[in-house]
């Protein structure tokens, strides 16, 4: 059986440098247009959405919020409300840095313990293989899709390679 590291780690540290690549790629967009950050950060695509800012945080935020309860020894790392791309970008190189510390022996034979956490005003409880590949991986291209789409529609120049790194048109 393949581990909970092999599978998941290397996605969420994949698509963590795609979403580290999104912000820079908004944050030159923002720059060159001579706009204030705040103008992409603030953004959303309807009046009851998140924005952008909170959007990205919340991607970066859940591979730690996945494993974390697995390996207690990842940092429990607390975001404020960025205010800047460089406090969003320092974010996910936090979290980058987090996944550097563990190894597989961490997530060795964890694939059935049960993992808790609230979805919005719901308790879930799911064993470890289920919470990361049913609720923790979908949560993080959620939140990284939507940051994507918002960005989108305020101009940045940004294709699906932008967002899997694999496609070349």
């Amino acid at each position: 059986m393949i581990s909970l590291y092999a599978i998941f780690v290397p996605v969420f540290r994949r698509y963590l440098e795609r979403l580290d690549e999104l912000v820079a790629k908004s944050a030159a967009h923002i720059d060159d247009l001579g706009l204030p950050e705040v103008a992409l950060l603030g953004a959303r695509l309807a009046p009851d959405m998140l924005p952008f800012e909170a959007q990205v945080r919340i991607a970066a935020r859940f591979p730690l919020r996945a494993l974390r309860p697995l390996a207690p020894h990842l940092p429990d790392l607390d975001f404020p409300e960025a205010v800047s791309f460089a406090d969003l970008r320092a974010d996910i190189a936090a979290v980058v840095g987090a996944l550097s510390t563990l190894r597989r022996d961490d997530l060795e034979g964890r694939e059935g313990e049960m993992v808790t956490d609230r979805a919005g005003l719901a308790d879930i409880a799911l064993p470890a293989a289920r919470f990361v590949a049913e609720y923790a991986l979908p949560n993080m291209f959620f939140h990284h899709t939507t940051a994507y789409a918002i960005a989108r529609w305020e101009g940045v120049n940004l294709g699906k390679a932008d967002f899997d790194g694999w496609h070349r048109y």
